[in-house]
């Protein structure tokens, strides 16, 4: 089937306010690494808005100078984007267009800008209220990594960075064990490292898992194993330990309810029977469970010998 080429620059705007003079907030993705993997659109839009926020200034004005782009830059990052988002409102409502990005990659995506767009896109209470919010899309990690993963794309969560210390990071493990999704986490160089020595840990060491480093990049790797086997590796040599990963790891073999209930039930028996008899762990589980009483004597007598 031959499809027409439909790109325009109009846009529709979720607001009553038709005849608005406010300018207009661009989400713009740019590369995450490969400069050619920017979009002639970005570069359109970044040319021609009035502002431009960056989480970085110092690296987005190297990508402006590359694409001869002539902008006013204006610093927009976790530190100040609470103090920004009134003044950003007020260069909008001047009729200003505003374009934000980040260092590499999309906008928003464990970077700043949601405190600022869930604030203009208002809450559907007050169309008014609503600024215009345009969405130039590109690069992103994520999408990038799971395209050449092997594993499940159908269905995953995205977990972002875990906790930097060891505590919260194994409790958001611990709390994705059983998640049949395929995971994806973003780590940075300096925790790579114990972040997959804590996978190790936590779910062993046959899961499947793949992580892409320095993606587009001219010492862009891809390993593909494991968790033990990219343990070593990891491990292996201290420049494995450079750059930007992308960590990707299988789901959890998805259980049945019955398997859910077994194994709920051998649970709760293993604790009982931590301080009581085998009859009297069992009858108290088959009240708890609602399971029979001879099912979970036999599960308990089958506990105690092992």
């Amino acid at each position: 089937m031959t499809t027409k080429n439909t790109a325009t620059t109009s846009s529709v705007i979720t607001t009553d306010k038709q005849n608005d003079k406010r300018g207009t907030l661009y989400i713009v993705a740019t590369p995450i690494g490969n400069l050619g993997d920017i979009t002639h659109r970005a570069i359109e839009t970044l040319k021609k808005v009035d502002k431009i926020c960056a989480e970085d200034t110092r690296n987005t004005r190297k990508l402006l100078t590359h694409f001869g782009i002539q902008g006013d830059l204006q610093a927009f990052h976790d530190h100040n984007e609470t103090n920004r988002i009134e003044q950003i409102k007020g260069w909008l409502d001047s009729g200003e267009n505003i374009a934000l990005v980040s260092d590499a990659g999309t906008p928003l995506i464990s970077d700043p800008g949601y405190h600022l767009v869930n604030q203009l896109g208002g809450d559907g209470t007050d169309t008014n209220v609503a600024y215009r919010i345009e969405p130039i899309p590109g690069a992103s990690a994520i999408i990038t990594a799971l395209s050449i993963a092997g594993l499940p794309t159908n269905r995953f969560t995205f977990e972002g960075f875990l906790p930097a210390k060891s505590v919260g990071r194994n409790k958001v493990l611990q709390a994705n064990a059983l998640e049949p999704r395929t995971q994806v986490y973003y780590e940075s160089s300096h925790r790579v490292a114990v972040t997959i020595q804590a996978m190790l840990d936590i779910y062993g060491s046959e899961r499947k898992v793949v992580l892409a480093r320095e993606l587009t990049k001219l010492y862009e790797q891809v390993f593909r194993g494991n968790i033990e086997q990219l343990n070593d590796w990891i491990n292996a040599d201290p420049m494995h330990q450079k750059g930007e990963f992308v960590l990707m790891l299988e789901g959890h073999e998805e259980q049945s309810d019955d398997d859910i209930i077994e194994s709920s039930s051998r649970d709760l028996l293993s604790i009982l029977l931590d301080e009581l008899p085998v009859k009297q762990a069992a009858s108290l589980a088959a009240r708890i469970t609602g399971r029979k009483k001879n099912e979970l004597y036999r599960l308990a007598m089958t506990i105690k010998q092992e």
